[in-house]
């Protein structure tokens, strides 16, 4: 943009170069070649007031390109009454990067809880906890296919830590009656399980 465009720039009603305010009433009824005179004016100082709150280079001039089309897009709004282009401009870019900070902001924090939440969990223990209930509930299927007296074995046995002796009491059965409940109730849970020796 340099000379060329400052060569063709229109004289201001006072004569000279137009002014920024001049040139953004000028962007406003639709003037390309106002914008690109405005661009060169306002660019640097945009760039400069972006770049001291926001440290990145990059992001800094991400800000500045955004702000430059919004002032292209809002040019009609502008109000010389409540200050000059440029100012409108440089507040502009200040809240733009200000609110680019922010945003910043409240992502880290936003990762940071979600992080919190879950100290140290690996993505291992979610399929570990689905694992566990699908056998879980396969267990609970097959144990429904034991007869009473089974279940009932079975249950104390293994689930409730009792002894064979102390299952054989609890149900008032012989010892030997409940060992071959117990035998016939594992190899129907083995075989429903699938589980091979």
């Amino acid at each position: 943009m340099g000379d060329s465009v400052r060569a063709v720039r229109r004289p201001s009603p006072g004569g000279g170069e137009p002014t920024a305010d001049e040139l953004l009433l000028r962007v406003a009824r639709g003037s390309e070649a106002a914008f690109e005179q405005l661009y060169d004016i306002v660019a640097p100082p945009v760039f400069g007031v972006v770049r001291r709150v926001l440290r990145d280079v990059a992001q800094a001039e991400e800000v500045t390109q955004e702000v430059l089309v919004e002032l292209w897009r809002t040019a009609t709004r502008y109000d010389r009454s409540r200050g000059s282009a440029i100012t409108w401009a440089l507040t502009l870019a200040h809240r733009r990067a200000v609110d680019r900070v922010r945003s910043a902001q409240a992502r880290a924090d936003r990762e940071e809880r979600a992080g919190a939440m879950a100290p140290g969990r690996e993505f291992d223990e979610v399929a570990e906890a689905v694992t566990a209930r699908l056998e879980r509930e396969q267990v609970h299927r097959c144990l429904s296919t034991l007869t009473e007296l089974q279940r009932e074995s079975v249950l104390l046995a293994y689930y409730g830590g009792h002894t064979y002796p102390e299952v054989a009491k609890l149900l008032d059965s012989p010892l030997g009656t409940i060992k071959t409940r117990l035998r016939d109730g594992l190899i129907r849970l083995r075989d429903c399980l699938g589980v091979t020796r």
